[in-house]
């Protein structure tokens, strides 16, 4: 091979992994502010975050210990992460990028390990094409711009994906290590990436590979279930964060069909696979199982969230990249003709071009369920030294976790301990008779709740809270902010100032 063939060869391997990875990048960095909103689920990671490591302990023990090994990793991001880049930053545009930082680099080491995958399943052009299928999908773009460690998950179990078809093709001890603690790093991180264990088994039994192969996995398989099963046993006991669940959303549903069934279509374009694991034979699997198996667990639970099986994005971008390929030939090579592919290109532009307002949706507010940020500002407006202050329901005290300057001066009429001096996610209040005995010496309040048509709590101190309203406040103002309502009440005559 000459100089010049073996550095083109370079640059093309090169161009494999960087085009998609440098688009992901791209991708997750436009717009990664959201103008400084930040949702609720990230107010949770930033003030677990920011708690030591024997408070964030301490609370693991009453809630969300599923996700304690990401709080724990961002724990310790915050603090590099505060003492470089974020000094340098400064505020809360510092914060808000730091938070998500993570994430968007999580997503682009995804898109490189879904392009080399691809060139391993199929060739060079596939795995180019699948990578960047893959930093184009919207859902994709959502998750590398949260702090949350559902971008995290979903690189581990691509380079799992890619250590096992290599382990498949050439098995070697060193490989299955690396494919186990990959893939137990990845369900310590969630628990349903152990979801990903059936698509990969289904893959080695479709592409018939040899017993010591199998077994191997098996013990891999059995390794991370292992390791999983302390924390499996020991969040059953906080199920109760997840009651909120209820059948999933229709448009994540439709979001899932449309992807299944675009990537069953593309798997029915012919393409020769490498290897002893073919294309379809991962494909397939990694796209459908998990979220079905997903769906016939919340028939018993309710527990179906698009983002708990993220990487399932991965078979559809595996799958449609090696349909491009084939159908995107150049001239000299046997395919369609040059107008068919000039009107397959021309489909693709339209179709790039139609994703582009979900795109700039995704980075905007009104993305997400709620903006923690412009509640507190919307408080902060209406408030006045010395009010009193009410979150309805309890749970939503996280909107002040990120801005909590924004409520100074204000009295928090319910709370008994804080969240961090409590050790709970959102901290403990008083009985209801309390509550309506500190709410009734409050001349002003100041209600951060849910907006108009949602379900209410039916515990004793939220009916304590609506109850002391009604009879013995009137509304002053009310204003409407993304996923929240901020109501001024005010004893009667008291709305004007006087009183």
């Amino acid at each position: 091979m000459s100089a010049v063939t073996a550095r083109g060869a370079w640059v093309a391997q090169g161009a494999v992994v960087l085009v998609p990875s440098g688009l992901m990048l791209f991708l997750g960095a436009w717009g990664i502010r959201r103008q400084d909103a930040i949702w609720r689920d990230e107010a949770v990671t930033y003030d677990m975050a920011h708690r030591s490591l024997a408070g964030l302990w301490q609370t693991l023990l009453h809630a969300d210990v599923v996700h304690g090994l990401y709080y724990a990793l961002m724990h310790l991001w915050f603090r590099l992460y505060d003492a470089t880049l974020g000094g340098a930053l400064g505020g809360a545009l510092g914060e808000v990028i730091g938070l998500r930082l993570p994430s968007v680099v999580a997503m682009t080491a995804a898109a490189a390990g879904v392009a080399l995958l691809g060139q391993r399943l199929v060739g060079r052009r596939a795995g180019l094409l699948a990578g960047l299928t893959f930093a184009l999908i919207p859902v994709v773009q959502q998750y590398a711009q949260e702090g949350r460690s559902y971008a995290v998950v979903c690189a581990l179990v691509v380079w799992a994906s890619h250590l096992l078809v290599l382990a498949a093709a050439r098995p070697r001890r060193s490989l299955w290590r690396a494919y186990t603690g990959l893939m137990l790093g990845a369900c310590l991180l969630h628990e349903f990436a152990s979801l990903a264990l059936p698509a990969h088994a289904a893959a080695l039994v479709l592409a018939r590979l040899p017993r010591p192969v199998l077994r191997s996995w098996a013990l891999s398989c059995l390794t991370v279930l292992a390791g999983l099963a302390p924390l499996a046993v020991f969040s059953t006991r906080q199920s109760a964060q997840i009651s909120w669940l209820m059948w999933p959303d229709p448009l994540q549903l439709l979001t899932f069909a449309v992807l299944a069934v675009l990537g069953i279509a593309c798997a029915r374009v012919r393409v020769r696979s490498r290897g002893p694991i073919g294309l379809r034979a991962l494909g397939i699997p990694l796209l459908l199982l998990p979220t079905l198996l997903l769906l016939l667990l919340s028939h018993v639970e309710p527990a179906y969230v698009d983002r708990y099986v993220l990487y399932y994005v991965v078979g559809f971008a595996l799958l449609a990249g090696a349909a491009l390929a084939r159908l995107l030939r150049r001239d000299g090579e046997p395919g369609p003709g040059r107008a068919r592919r000039v009107r397959r290109g021309l489909a693709l532009a339209g179709v790039l071009v139609a994703l582009l307002p979900v795109d700039v949706h995704l980075r905007s507010p009104d993305s997400r369920v709620d903006d923690v940020t412009a509640v507190a500002h919307a408080v902060h407006a209406v408030a006045e030294p010395g009010d009193g202050l009410l979150f309805m329901p309890s749970r939503r005290r996280i909107w002040r976790a990120t801005l909590p300057h924004d409520f100074r001066g204000l009295h928090d009429l319910a709370q008994d301990r804080s969240p961090r001096a409590s050790h709970t996610l959102y901290g403990t209040e008083r009985s209801g008779d309390a509550i309506r005995a500190r709410m009734l010496t409050a001349r002003r309040i100041v209600v951060a709740g849910d907006p108009d048509g949602q379900p209410v709590d039916d515990n004793d101190q939220e009916i304590a809270k609506r109850t002391t309203l009604r009879d013995a406040f009137e509304v002053c103002s009310s204003t409407q902010v993304h996923g929240a309502r901020i109501t001024v009440y005010a004893r009667p005559g008291a709305c004007d100032g006087d009183g």
